[in-house]
């Protein structure tokens, strides 16, 4: 009683003092963790935010230099004013861009160099003996030939030598000329223009000798098996039967297909495959009225005809199969934009599918034969009419050489030239093909390999094995979450749900393997049978249901309400075991034994091994686990008082489930549903192994396709750093993370209509 006389004294009691502070300074260390929980949580997730940022800027970053735009720095004029170039192919440059060279119409081979003060003294072309140089071409490498005026050709082999000496690169011109050859016998008509093929079997040239009449040289190379070969020379006069006259001369590498060009806009082809007899393949007006074709070149690889006119078109020609078949006939590709003179000179690149040309303006335009755009236009100077373009062999330079001799100097940045949004998303007449088509072929065998970057094909993939995958995973998720959370016993319900999410941590990889090695090849037996699981699958059910009904009540009341499933196990196995019977009776007597024959013969269908099909069953078991585990945690947070009462007005369990638990869980099943999307976007390993990885655009689910995620996986350790198909690579990761970030916003955003329609249950 004194100790509580004092405390009442000191104005309180005493005894409780000691365990109130102890809830204070617990609720202190309570408040503290919290928020530093809370921060911790806000840090953590947004270094993710920023981590994905990084990403996204890093793949933004290897994107961006595919659509720059090309640029051309002038870097001077160089030669020798008063030297007059003759016509054709009479100018070029080396690999390393330090010397130039140009025939002059004086008969000299004259070198220039482009980036030192350096003198090299020209060489004069041995065989002219007073007559003059009119005509040049070469064959896109190192043999040139010279024609003259006395109707004479002189071969060239011209080749630069490359030495390294103290770490500075010196490079001389070494010329080696042929003996000279008398092309118009007695008559010695100047030669007008030449084209020239050096081909395995031996050298093809041929010479306008006048306004419509060629002179045609071959040598035909036979080796022997002892000793030396022996070698057959051919002379032989070619009138071309054109009305006006010829003014273009172009033969293509193989020594397969001669063009000439006439002053009446047409392009007449003729077949040089029997040397001996050259046969006119057909005649096309390629001008539109326009004037005479002035130029015609060829693309690397020798399948794309340039042709420039008097009005200062440029457009391609292929020699191709019209679409329904019959001869094949010049056709034209794409038409560029115009010059504003008559075109003088075309000039392609040695590396790929670019090419310039110029016009007697003095203006320069840089195109690109697969994605028909013209991509750089530039002018000369001082204006001086044009002779001559030269393309670097590298394509990173121009050169362009006027009337008096004088070279004008470009430096070329232009890496990516193929990267349009055309060659990337839309329809591309490539060398070969009779119509525009979507194709992804990266890489080919040859050096004039024309790639092909159509990213639709593997977008078009990747949406269809995700259909595939999710046509199979939804129900089958759904309805098994809507069954657990709803119908099943929670016995039973505590095993089946962590064995199902256990589900979701089996290795991609794993389920590849066996997809590509197990389940392809067991699925190609039973392809009928499994079309057929869904019919009789169902109906057994129905069948074990009707059976069930017919059962006494004492029976039926020995099985607890809930565990209906573990019945079912077995009629579900029996009905595919049906299922698969019939598949085989229906593929005897009604497919003729062959459903793949049939596939074919019937709908025209063609059955892979690895297809959409193996790809469906294996990713829908991969995409199951995540659908079922968030659309069953969505059905079981539905609050208990709706079910009850629905249940108490009358409802039964199944209306309940349809009409009360279902529409308010559908916030949470849709974002299952969207997850399961993005999960079945992003799988890399299942795609590139159970499937033939072909990127067809057919929506046939026996046919395979590649996928964005399976392409980068497959083609990126083999792109060169920095390159076309690297870069390109990267901007299909940036599809793919930009496809992700669109469905899960929109999910995210149905999401929350959905919660705001529902929250009033």
């Amino acid at each position: 009683m004194a100790i509580g006389a004092e405390a009442l004294k000191a104005g309180g009691p005493g005894p409780p003092a000691g365990p109130l502070a102890i809830s204070r300074a617990r609720t202190s260390r309570r408040i503290l963790l919290d928020r530093l929980s809370s921060r911790l949580v806000v840090v953590g997730g947004v270094i993710i935010i920023v981590s994905i940022l990084a990403i996204l800027v890093v793949i933004a970053g290897e994107v961006y230099p595919l659509f720059k735009k090309p640029t051309a720095l002038f870097l001077g004029r160089h030669g020798v004013p008063g030297a007059i170039p003759v016509p054709g192919d009479a100018a070029g440059v080396e690999e390393y861009r330090e010397l130039a060279y140009q025939v002059t119409a004086d008969g000299m081979l004259r070198f220039v160099a482009l980036k030192e003060d350096r003198t090299l003294a020209p060489v004069p072309v041995p065989g002219v003996d007073g007559a003059a140089v009119t005509a040049a071409a070469h064959n896109g490498k190192s043999s040139h030939v010279i024609g003259t005026s006395d109707g004479r050709v002189i071969p060239l082999e011209l080749v630069f030598d490359v030495t390294f000496k103290d770490g500075r690169r010196t490079i001389t011109p070494r010329a080696e000329f042929g003996q000279p050859f008398l092309l118009d016998g007695e008559r010695r008509r100047p030669v007008r223009r030449l084209a020239f093929a050096a081909p395995p079997s031996g050298p093809l040239t041929v010479a306008q000798v006048g306004p419509t009449e060629l002179v045609v040289r071959t040598i035909v190379e036979r080796k022997a098996l002892i000793g030396p070969g022996t070698k057959i020379e051919s002379l032989q006069s070619l009138a071309v039967p054109v009305e006006g006259e010829i003014t273009a001369l172009r033969l293509d590498g193989r020594g397969e297909d001669l063009f000439v060009g006439t002053s009446r806009g047409q392009v007449v082809r003729y077949d040089m495959r029997d040397t001996a007899n050259p046969t006119r393949a057909d005649v096309t007006d390629v001008t539109g009225n326009h004037g005479a074709v002035t130029a015609l070149g060829l693309l690397i690889g020798d399948r794309t005809l340039v042709v420039g006119d008097q009005a200062g078109g440029v457009s391609t020609w292929q020699v191709i199969s019209p679409p329904r078949g019959g001869e094949r006939r010049l056709t034209r590709v794409y038409r560029f934009e115009d010059h504003a003179g008559p075109v003088i000179a075309i000039s392609p690149s040695r590396r790929d599918k670019g090419f310039t040309t110029a016009d007697a303006s003095g203006q320069i335009h840089l195109h690109y034969g697969t994605s028909g755009r013209t991509l750089l236009a530039m002018r000369a100077p001082d204006g001086a009419p044009l002779r001559a373009v030269v393309f670097a062999p590298k394509t990173d330079g121009l050169l362009a050489l006027d009337e008096r001799g004088v070279l004008s100097h470009w430096q070329v940045e232009n890496p990516h030239p193929e990267v349009s949004l055309r060659t990337l998303f839309g329809k591309v007449w490539y060398e070969g093909y009779a119509r525009p088509e979507y194709v992804w072929q990266s890489t080919g065998g040859t050096d004039d390999y024309e790639a092909k970057f159509s990213l639709t094909p593997l977008i078009y993939g990747t949406l269809k094995g995700t259909f595939y995958a999710l046509l199979l995973a939804v129900p089958l998720a759904l309805l098994a979450a809507l069954y657990v959370s709803e119908f099943m016993h929670p016995t039973i319900k505590g095993y089946v749900k962590p064995v199902i999410e256990i589900m979701a941590a089996l290795p991609s990889v794993v389920l590849g393997f066996l997809a590509g090695l197990w389940l392809a090849p067991m699925v190609e037996r039973v392809v009928p049978g499994l079309f057929l699981i869904p019919l009789v699958v169902p109906a057994c059910i129905l069948a074990a249901l009707l059976l069930w009904r017919g059962l006494p009540v004492s029976i039926r009341g020995r099985m607890r309400v809930g565990t209906e499933a573990l019945l079912l196990v077995p009629v579900v196995g029996i009905g595919v075991w049906i299922a698969l019977a019939l598949g085989g009776l229906v593929e005897a007597q009604l497919l003729g034994g062959n459903y793949r024959g049939w596939l074919l013969s019937a709908l025209g269908l063609t059955y892979d091994q690895r297809n959409s099909l193996v790809v469906g069953i294996a990713m829908g078991f991969t995409v199951i686990p995540i659908i079922f585990t968030i659309a069953e945690d969505s059905l079981a947070n539905v609050p208990q008082h709706l079910r009850a009462g629905s249940l108490a007005l009358g409802a039964t369990r199944w209306q309940t489930a349809l009409r009360i638990v279902l529409p308010t869980a559908s916030p949470g099943i849709f974002s299952a549903i969207m997850i399961g999307f993005g999960r079945a976007v992003g799988e890399t390993m299942i795609v590139l192994m159970a499937t033939g990885n072909t990127p067809v655009m057919d929506w046939s689910i026996f046919n395979g396709f590649r996928a964005l995620s399976a392409n980068i996986a497959v083609e990126l350790p083999e792109a060169p750093e920095g390159g076309t198909l690297f870069r390109v690579l990267f901007l299909a990761a940036f599809l793919l993370f930009c496809l992700t970030f669109l469905v899960n916003t929109v999910a995210e955003v149905v999401r929350l209509k959905l919660r705001r329609k529902y929250r009033y249950l």
